[in-house]
């Protein structure tokens, strides 16, 4: 395989703008082209009070789950705003990129599974197993899935959210983007969440949506993937979590074609 397998091709990124720049330097390593177009943004929560509530207690919990890097960042600055994080409560992350955000902002003994790490396999780590009468809080953004709380309860635990975000749709013009990809200047996809994809569909109106069906797709976990191909997207690939499982999933399929 080549030492640059992206060389001359454009990867469209689709995350947050703040999350774009790691993945963006390794395309570029590759040869690559990173193209942004964020089809998330992140915004405050519509009750950010609630939030510092939560957080002003946390003292009565035994564990706190972040369930992606924007919650590690988020709900660690909203922390260190007000207080100091309590002696014993340990932390856990929902994949490696949380993990290593987590690891970035000073927590040790990170709970965190490996592989394809999604709530599933968080739950079934054995310090989650027996959690019966433990407080839990979950740092998240404003909705989202409720699986992992529906679980946890099921074992007795008692749980709460700080949603200490929102994510919205960004008010953006796709007609460079639809310029580009009529020049055939867009090769390939990355999309990591279900709700990015949406937007990128809705951003991008008809002309848009028949050209990202016609380019592969690349993407994280197989629920995505499912998303995209039930979108009628033709070639959709499931690289696992992290950027580096990424680029190397995009050079696989390139080296390919």
């Amino acid at each position: 395989m080549s030492a640059r397998p992206l060389s001359g091709l454009g990867i469209l990124i689709t995350r947050p703008r703040e999350h774009a720049p790691a993945l963006a330097e390794l395309i570029v390593a590759a040869g690559g082209e990173p193209v942004l177009f964020p089809t998330i943004e992140i915004a405050l929560p519509d009750d950010l009070g609630a939030a510092q509530r939560t957080i002003d207690g946390l003292d009565r919990f035994q564990l706190a789950i972040f369930v992606s890097p924007t919650a590690a960042i988020r709900g660690f600055e909203m922390v260190s705003a007000s207080r100091s994080w309590p002696e014993g409560l340990r932390v856990a992350a929902v994949g490696a990129g949380t993990a290593r955000m987590l690891g970035e902002c000073g927590f040790c003994g990170v709970i965190s599974p490996s592989g394809l790490a999604d709530s599933e396999a968080l739950a079934a780590l054995p310090e989650l197993g027996n959690v019966r009468g433990r407080s839990i809080v979950i740092f998240r953004g404003q909705g989202g899935r409720e699986w992992l709380r529906s679980r946890l309860q099921a074992r007795g635990a008692l749980v709460e959210y700080a949603e200490c975000y929102r994510r919205v749709r960004p008010n953006a013009d796709a007609e460079p983007l639809l310029a580009r990809w009529r020049h055939h200047g867009i090769d390939a996809v990355s999309i990591t969440s279900t709700e990015g994809l949406d937007n990128l569909v809705q951003m991008l109106g008809a002309e848009g949506g028949n050209r990202l069906r016609a380019t592969p797709v690349f993407a994280p976990h197989p629920r995505i993937a499912l998303a995209a191909e039930n979108l009628g997207i033709r070639k959709v690939l499931v690289t696992g979590r992290g950027d580096d499982q990424t680029v190397a999933g995009m050079a696989a399929f390139f080296a390919r074609v």
